[in-house]
């Protein structure tokens, strides 16, 4: 009876580890009120919060880490001026469950969209700023589907004010803030639950399977400019490097998930010789060579008909690019935050190797770190040898 007693345990824990069902959450979405701690005019004295919304989806997790999209308004008036900003954002949230509640972490970037008016007395205001939201909150559900959310953010803006419309030189005054706290509450729904079982040790040793992983070889070069995110179209851009990809979040609208990150170690821009404070060339045909490097560590890539010949794919990139020059304009930076959108197809070679054709969308700009800041959205064509590092079987 005492050796039954002592197996017990013991077998209770085996059958456990290689029969147990966890739910797994692949998505949050989430929509509810938001407060900030000041208005963009709000200097000392005259500080006023403003009042909005926030809305935001994370996709399935990849050890507690997802990758997240947020949309948010805040709108007011202070100082006799109308506040109407947009925020458009993206990043990673890094959660655990402690109990109950869902705790997160998260950091977000992106762009951040002004009324021209927003300035004291309805003064002009520049209309765009690059933003970053650092903060986290807690999740405590009402239901299997349902949660409320509460959560704190620090957030930052490089908002300028400007001379006029007709002279929109950017300058900062005193006090103007830069920084502010953010609070918001809301529901999560989760739209979709998945059972998972938990396998023994044995199992997991026994039916690994490779994770997919890819280096891709890759060139791209200009051949003609958008006006999207950017005002200047008088450069041209060419960079090499090498681009990882991981199959890393199940899949979505049909695609694998990856997470991609880039390292660019040739990037070489032509850039006018001479601007003004905008970028405008002042200098003819005449160019200048202008080197430089970049790295993109943050990425989400959606590759389609996995497997087969012939595999479409969309995949956005952000992080950053430095050059030995003044980058777009003699009044500029020398390192900026870039963002890519690529479009295209792999093509199948061979067991190991697939062909990668496509365009893109390469924007940088320096998000208002020195006052002017003119950035540039490049159409590029891209090529690329993609090697498949570890495979499961291909068809």
């Amino acid at each position: 009876m005492r050796k039954l007693l002592t197996a017990l345990p013991i077998l209770t824990a085996s059958l456990v580890a290689g029969g147990q069902t966890v739910e797994r959450v692949p998505y949050l979405i989430y929509g509810g009120y938001s407060r900030s701690s000041n208005s963009f005019n709000g200097v000392p004295s005259s500080e006023k919060p403003l009042q909005g919304w926030d809305a935001s989806a994370a996709f399935p997790d990849w050890h507690h880490l997802r990758f997240k999209i947020d949309v948010s308004g805040l709108t007011g008036t202070n100082l006799n001026a109308p506040q109407h900003a947009l925020f458009i954002q993206g990043g990673a949230q890094y959660e655990r469950e402690i109990l109950k509640e869902r705790v997160f972490a998260h950091a977000l970037f992106g762009d951040v969209g002004l009324n021209r008016n927003w300035a004291a007395n309805g003064g002009p205001g520049g209309t765009a700023s690059f933003a970053t939201v650092l903060g986290g909150g807690v999740d405590t559900p009402l239901s299997r589907h349902f949660a409320v959310r509460i959560e704190g953010d620090m957030l930052h803006t490089n908002t300028a004010l400007i001379k006029s419309e007709k002279d929109p030189v950017p300058y900062r005054i005193p006090g103007l803030p830069q920084y502010f706290a953010r609070l918001t509450a809301g529901v999560v729904w989760v739209p979709k639950i998945e059972n998972a079982r938990l396998r023994s040790p044995e199992e997991i040793a026994g039916q690994h399977q490779p994770v997919e992983q890819e280096l891709a070889f890759e060139d791209e070069g200009s051949f003609g400019h958008f006006h999207i995110f950017a005002y200047t179209w008088w450069s041209t851009l060419q960079t090499g490097g090498i681009e990882y990809d991981r199959h890393s979040w199940g899949s979505f609208i049909g695609a694998r998930m990856d997470y991609v990150a880039e390292v660019l170690p040739v990037i070489v821009l032509h850039q006018p010789t001479k601007t003004d404070v905008f970028g405008d060339n002042l200098s003819g045909t005449k160019r200048t060579t202008n080197p430089g490097a970049g790295i993109s560590p943050i990425g989400l890539r959606l590759l389609w008909r996995d497997g087969a010949a012939l595999k479409p794919y969309y995949s956005i990139k952000l992080g950053v690019v430095g050059f030995t020059k003044k980058a777009l304009s003699n009044y500029a930076s020398y390192q900026c935050f870039s963002m890519q959108q690529s479009v295209g197809m792999m093509i199948r070679l061979n067991r190991r190797w697939d062909l990668r054709a496509g365009v893109s969308d390469f924007h940088f700009s320096n998000a208002f770190m020195v006052p002017n800041n003119p950035g540039i959205d490049e159409m590029m064509y891209q090529g690329a040898l993609v090697y498949h590092l570890k495979r499961g079987e291909r068809n």
